[in-house]
């Protein structure tokens, strides 16, 4: 594990306030790809590239346009635009400690400091002797990095308000009354030390922690500054929402899981890629070629990663997802790549304007709002494009109701959101990662199965950059999650863990 170096960051700020600074923690940092190489040098790497290299087809790799540094600007404006603007964290605060996963922290010291215009609403980053890539918030649309060289965006923001009630005047979970005390039969005392657990170490730092029990909220903590409906940066958690906006979808009828998936750029005359399906898609398992820190065998010194150009880039994401070749046959080989995430969103936006229904308005009236969700912001790349990849934010609170969605087996106040086996679909092993001996990842949701988290092999969870965590323990019938600002990703699961030891021993024995 390599840590940053030590810094001081300057950070400029035009409007109301004009400059705040503040000295770099004295903590070690894991950097974005640090664990890759341990992925790498693992017992069984080898056998998953070489049985890769079996299946492995003669198409060319292009690597992303433009220059690492440019994008890492890119990825640091993006991530401090978010901070500011949606958490109101302190910006010197930001700087050094959130989203390092498109702006890594010891890139950050090679650019120039963010400009963070309070009038303008925008935060600019400059590269020495080279561009400023800027980006804006908008509102309900987030934060979007405007393409490279270009002061505006292709497409209309909107506001999307939602249309719920009052929070506070509406009992959990459509709204934010809980009744006092603990359900009988919990250990009051344990579920105290669990809570405690979670905030144990300093370093971790933890931002939100809560579960519910039987769809009761149990325990809940916030750090200083936080509280249950601050917006916190949730990264790759995003994925599980894309699986459950096309669980609505497939509800209505739009597609069906095996069908094959009708992207655009895919319809030409016996364009291979056209045998990809949407369950495909939503394995990870689509196999087209790009680089992803998270391939075994990554080089961390190869080109700039496709998986992070297609938050950076400031292109249209879907297009250039839907224009990358096969490297494997689909449905061979298991990979977390961002392209699969991508062109699922792409084939929500084609459904949703299909219907002639507003696409930005989408997730809002057809998931968030019918579930209480408020907090939720899905970030755009400057076409308009939902980037739920992973440029997300949202409270502790929203991503507890999301996870009782699904430990309800889809349905919602008696109303089924999504389709019949669809979460049993999302909680089982993608065949191709099985066949490369992986059986941890299903639908968009990561699998227990090798009891990465202290709780039974068959819970399942959505999970971000960072430390970001929703597990559902159907066992239990408990969903837990964690929040933290990223820099302190790697002992935030270590404190997870002893607060899900202390957790489920709190419950009653189950009989």
């Amino acid at each position: 594990m390599r840590s940053g170096p030590r810094a001081r960051w300057w950070v400029i700020i035009r409007g109301p306030r004009r400059r705040a600074a503040a000295g770099a923690w004295a903590l070690g940092i894991a950097l974005t790809f640090a664990h890759t190489q341990a992925d790498a040098d693992a017992p069984g790497t080898e056998a998953l590239l070489a049985r890769a290299r079996t299946l492995e087809l003669p198409t060319p790799y292009e690597p992303p346009p433009g220059n690492a540094l440019e994008h890492h600007a890119a990825g640091f404006a993006q991530i401090m635009c978010s901070a500011v603007f949606i958490t109101h964290l302190d910006a010197a605060f930001a700087a050094e400690n959130v989203g390092f996963f498109t702006a890594p922290y010891e890139e950050r010291g090679k650019l120039g400091a963010p400009v963070i215009d309070r009038v303008a609403r925008t935060v600019s980053v400059a590269v020495p002797g080279g561009r400023t890539r800027v980006a804006q918030y908008l509102g309900d649309q987030g934060c979007v990095t405007r393409a490279a060289g270009e002061n505006g965006l292709h497409f209309t923001p909107e506001s999307v308000p939602s249309r719920l009630g009052d929070p506070n005047q509406m009992d959990w979970p459509m709204g934010d009354r809980t009744p006092a005390g603990l359900p009988p039969g919990l250990d009051a005392q344990r579920v105290e030390q669990a809570v405690d657990a979670a905030f144990a170490t300093p370093a971790s730092m933890t931002a939100a922690f809560i579960a519910t029990w039987h769809g009761r909220i149990i325990a809940e903590r916030y750090a200083p500054g936080i509280d249950r409906r601050t917006p916190l940066e949730s990264w790759s958690m995003g994925k599980s929402v894309t699986a459950t906006l096309m669980g609505v979808l497939l509800a209505r009828g739009d597609y069906t899981l095996m069908q094959p998936a009708p992207i655009p750029e895919w319809q030409g005359s016996k364009d291979p890629r056209a045998a990809i399906r949407i369950a495909d898609l939503l394995h990870m398992s689509s196999g087209l070629r790009i680089r992803a820190p998270f391939d075994p065998g990554y080089d961390p010194h190869g080109p700039y990663p496709d998986h992070l150009y297609l938050y950076t880039g400031g292109v249209n994401a879907f297009h250039y997802a839907a224009t990358r070749p096969l490297e494997w046959p689909p449905n061979t080989v298991g990979r977390y790549r961002n392209t699969d995430p991508v062109l699922v969103n792409y084939l929500i936006r084609l459904a949703v304007e299909r219907r002639h229904e507003d696409y930005l308005a989408f997730p809002r009236r057809a998931l968030f709002d019918r579930l209480g969700m408020r907090s939720f912001v899905i970030e755009t790349d400057p076409f308009g494009n939902y980037l739920l990849q992973g440029y997300d934010l949202a409270a502790a609170r929203d991503w507890a109701r999301l996870g009782n969605l699904y430990l309800a087996d889809g349905v919602w106040n008696g109303e089924r959101i999504l389709p019949k086996d669809f979460v049993r679909f999302v909680r089982t092993p993608a065949p191709a990662w099985v066949a490369d001996g992986r059986p941890i990842y299903g639908g968009f949701f990561w699998l227990n199965a090798d009891h990465a988290f202290a709780a039974p092999a068959e819970a399942y969870y959505m999970s971000g950059a960072g430390g970001q965590t929703t597990l559902i323990d159907p066992a239990h019938d408990l969903v837990v999650v964690r929040l933290g600002h990223f820099r302190g990703e790697k002992p935030g699961e270590a404190d997870l863990n002893r607060a899900l030891t202390l957790l489920i021993a709190a419950l009653p024995p189950r009989g």
